[in-house]
């Protein structure tokens, strides 16, 4: 084994107390390209011990950065900023190596993760306090917001930079020590990160990453020097950290699946809601928790708007995502079988294979995890490519008669993560985002996720705890109030000093 702190050449390790390192499980996971299908390197896999130095690390680093002015974690945070926003070109190319999905995708990743970051850079306004004077005769009340202590982060595969950027910027500013876990899929990028972050001024320790698989995650999820636990992640998973991480006394916030509706409404434009449809359920090859899988055609719009999805899709390249394709491949090959499993029970199951993504000719290595667009019509609620979180470029019509039908269909569905409708009909889009059952809707926009001084997050199985990631949620959940009552009989000063008052 190479020695802590000189990883191999082809090792993908951790980052703990400010340097790489090995770990010392000895288990090792492989790292592919999914668009030639060839194994690029291995990435170590935490053991419970791996993952006890990363917190005992994070909880000396705790100490410290707690105690930090809020000048001197915005100034990190202006910092990381500015080199993450001048190498993004670098970023990105390492997302589309590891994850597969195409140089322009993960450059608007990298761009969504940015936006965190500047919402961070904000953290003095988000955490200033109230005060109210005079409560009692001579007695003041204020109010306080303070960092939680060692947290951890659990990251998919599907966004290896903007999820871990929707929690760690924010968690760092509130002052907390994070330990990142993300997807062994494809960890380079979070390591990236982390280095990048140290660059910037951030102390040893108060930002850690472990890879690993499910070990790594029951261990965080166990130690008792963690304190709250962010996750996004499968609905199965999510309810499992959820479970565990709370019976073990911790803050919990798990994001889980979805299955996301578009309704377009007769009255709408059917060549922007084609556009979208097309946009929204093959960007990133599906694999989006914000993914449309189910578009909802109020009749008699159907046949129209099926048409003009499937002109769209012909116009589609899938492939390398080096070479300016519109769609890349799957993450792995076991995903791109599983997903075409799927497609094989929509066909048995008869739903109507407009466009079958089993057919594509991919502008890439023959050996790459291809699966191309892949459209259903007449697809019906009780088949499992609706009830199923495919997480695939599969996208399903179902055929409705009204509205009322198509809001029945959406609230009946387990999932309440995101949704939209496409509409000219003012009226019908107010009933609708008053109506629906989902954390976050779009009217005309067909993947709503908010900005990143709003919080993002689902209802229902999509998930479990109270508070969103980022914005207001997300500084809520790293830190907790106190309430202080302060009597003073006798006011002191402090002395002459002309000087001019600065920060430290």
């Amino acid at each position: 084994m190479t020695p802590a702190g000189h990883p191999g050449a082809d090792l993908i390790g951790h980052f703990v107390g400010g340097k790489r390192v090995d770990g010392t499980s000895g288990r090792r996971g492989d790292v592919f390209d999914p668009a030639t299908g060839r194994r690029t390197g291995q990435v170590a896999l935490a053991s419970a011990a791996d993952v006890a130095d990363a917190v005992a690390a994070a909880g000396r680093a705790a100490r410290a950065w707690r105690d930090a002015s809020l000048a001197k974690r915005t100034a990190v945070l202006f910092a990381f900023r500015e080199l993450v926003n001048a190498r993004r070109d670098r970023l990105a190319k390492v997302i589309t190596a590891e994850h597969g999905k195409v140089l322009a995708d993960a450059a608007g990743e990298v761009q969504r993760g940015l936006e965190v970051i500047e919402y961070a850079c904000g953290i003095p306004s988000a955490l200033r306090g109230g005060f109210s004077e005079n409560v009692s005769t001579e007695v003041d009340s204020y109010s306080l917001r303070q960092p939680l202590g060692v947290v951890a982060v659990i990251s998919p595969f599907n966004f290896p930079v903007m999820v871990p950027l929707w929690f760690v910027p924010v968690a760092v500013a509130c002052g907390n020590a994070v330990v990142l876990k993300p997807s062994e899929k494809d960890p380079s990028a979070a390591l990236l990160l982390a280095e990048w972050f140290a660059e910037a001024g951030l102390p040893d320790g108060v930002l850690n990453v472990v890879n690993g698989d499910a070990e790594a995650v029951d261990a965080l999820l166990d130690h008792p020097g963690v304190q709250a636990v962010s996750f996004v992640g499968s609905t199965p998973v999510a309810r499992h950290v959820h479970q565990r991480g709370t019976a073990a006394g911790k803050r919990v916030q798990a994001l889980g699946g979805a299955k996301n509706h578009m309704v377009v409404l007769p009255d709408a434009d059917l060549d922007l809601a084609a556009d979208a449809a097309v946009n929204a359920g093959f960007g990133s090859a599906g694999e989006r928790c914000m993914a449309i899988s189910a578009l909802v055609a109020v009749e008699p719009v159907a046949d129209a708007l099926v048409a003009r999805v499937a002109e769209r899709m012909g116009r589609l390249r899938t492939g390398d995502g080096r070479r300016g394709c519109d769609m890349g491949p799957l993450v792995t090959a076991a995903h791109a079988a599983r997903v075409r499993a799927y497609v094989e029970a929509g066909v048995a199951a008869g739903a109507v294979p407009v466009v079958d993504g089993r057919d594509v000719v991919p502008d890439g290595d023959p050996d790459g995890f291809w699966l191309g667009p892949t459209l259903f019509d007449r697809v019906t609620p009780d088949m499992s490519i609706y009830t199923d979180e495919i997480f695939g470029p599969v996208l399903g019509v179902l055929r409705v008669g009204s509205y009322d039908e198509a809001v029945e269909l959406v609230n009946a569905n387990p999932y309440g993560n995101g949704t939209a409708i496409f509409t000219n009909d003012g009226g019908a889009a107010r009933r609708y985002q008053h109506e629906v059952e989902a954390g976050m809707v779009g009217i005309n926009v067909p993947i709503p996720v908010p900005m990143a001084y709003y919080s993002f997050g689902g209802w229902k199985a999509s998930l479990f705890g109270d508070l969103h990631a980022h914005g207001a949620d997300g500084v809520a959940f790293y830190t907790r109030g106190k309430v202080v009552t302060s009597r003073w009989l006798d006011p002191r000063h402090g002395g002459v000093n002309l000087g001019f008052p600065t920060q430290t």
